[in-house]
């Protein structure tokens, strides 16, 4: 049986979403070395990584109209050349402001070049199993921590910061390059500009039931739908963004040594991987909608779970559970943003949520850091995600049902496989 290509888009959008999100979040095993090599503050350096979700925020909408005007191929290659030379530049820093600027300005605006436009470009391939290779790509960013974390935490400890970060980008380079080219669009996009060939049904249906509300970009934008789906995806991101970058410092604290607490950072990597495709297959039964919140809440009691922990075997049992959640919820947004907007401008749209959610990731690593530095102690860090993690599951809430002229074609297109 011939391989449907779309499951080779999905294959190089979990590569660039492991090397892109994995190198700039191994900042975190980065942190306790650079601190003790430079004598570089905690906030200091957190603050890179706040500058690398701001970056990604712009990246994430500019990516995102990009892919929907010349493709992800350009895209991909263009932001992978962004992230190894900001990895490179960073490397070779001077000075703890030159390295934010790096390391926090290039590489953020990179990775904003891989999430937001792969989903889109994945998103155009299928019509059946649609939040399944959503997921899988979603699940790249996984492997990200599984994979370049436990990598450069080895680098580390057999070089120096510098070259390790040095090795980074030579990986990133030789795994992002043919990513990128594999990418092309889908054949009825690339001939006719229209949607994607359905799986198991006629283009020509596909496009007729699939193409959204028919909303520009500015209408979209002010849109209830948009603007639930944001700030959910603000406070979802707000609430784990801290106690993610912050998972290792806490798990020294803790009395971990450093490759155990680096396991620990990895296994709730694993287990964010499973709970993509978890809840993804549970979204594709029940809806994205009650899988989302669901999902929020375990967040959002996981996080709280953090103010309990005290051990090594606790931390493990909390990044299994904290994974899943997390994980599991991130593929359900682009699901929802598909769904409201259609395909027509499904990489604008996601980008423009990428950009608020990023915000959101932002504030964690740098509040994480004060927290630490002004308080010696991460409570507050928890309190203040819980308390975010709450407010996603709340605004949730408010999704307005889906339009049945969008919703019911959709299911026509499903079943026609």
């Amino acid at each position: 049986m011939r391989l449907y290509y779309g499951w080779v888009i999905v294959g190089a959008g979990m590569v660039a979403g492991c090397v892109g999100m994995g190198s700039m979040m191994s900042l975190a095993v980065f942190l306790d070395p650079m601190t003790a090599a430079e004598g570089w503050s905690r906030t200091g350096i957190s603050s890179a990584a706040t500058l690398n979700f701001l970056c990604m925020a712009v990246g994430s909408l500019v990516w995102g109209a990009v892919t929907d005007r010349f493709g992800a191929r350009l895209v991909v290659l263009s932001g992978g050349a962004l992230l190894v030379a900001g990895l490179l530049a960073a490397s070779q820093a001077a000075s703890l402001g030159e390295f934010q600027l790096l390391f926090g300005v290039l590489v953020g605006f990179a990775v904003g070049g891989f999430y937001a436009p792969m989903v889109s470009a994945t998103m155009a391939w299928f019509t059946q199993h649609r939040t399944l290779a959503v997921a899988l790509v979603s699940a790249g960013m996984s492997f990200g921590s599984m994979t370049m974390a436990p990598l450069a935490r080895w680098l580390i400890t057999a070089h120096d910061w510098r070259t390790a970060m040095v090795i980074v980008g030579g990986v990133a380079l030789a795994l992002l390059l043919p990513a990128g080219l594999l990418l092309r669009r889908p054949p009825a996009i690339a001939e006719n500009g229209g949607a994607a060939p359905a799986q198991g049904a006629t283009s020509r249906l596909a496009s007729m039931v699939d193409d959204g509300p028919g909303l520009s970009v500015a209408q979209a934008l002010r849109t209830p739908q948009f603007i639930a789906i944001a700030l959910t995806h603000f406070a979802c991101c707000a609430a784990h963004s801290g106690p993610i970058f912050h998972m290792v410092s806490y798990a020294l604290i803790c009395g971990a040594a450093p490759m155990a607490a680096t396991a620990v950072y990895s296994l709730a990597g694993l287990a964010s991987l499973g709970g993509r495709v978890l809840l993804g297959t549970i979204a594709d039964r029940v809806g994205a909608k009650p899988t989302l919140v669901a999902g929020l809440m375990v967040q959002a009691i996981a996080v709280s779970l953090y103010l309990l922990a005290a051990d090594l075997g606790a931390l493990y049992a909390l990044s299994v559970l904290f994974g899943l959640a997390y994980g599991g919820v991130m593929p359900l947004y682009a699901v929802l943003v598909r769904d409201y907007f259609g395909p027509r401008i499904m990489g604008t749209m996601f980008g423009a949520v990428g950009m608020v959610a990023s915000l959101g990731m932002a504030f964690g690593p740098w509040a994480g850091g004060w927290a630490f530095d002004n308080l010696n102690s991460y409570t507050w860090l928890y309190i203040g995600s819980f308390a975010f993690g709450l407010g996603a599951v709340a605004i949730a809430l408010t999704f307005r049902p889906l339009p049945v002229r969008v919703a019911a074609p959709a299911r026509v297109v499903e079943q026609a496989g």
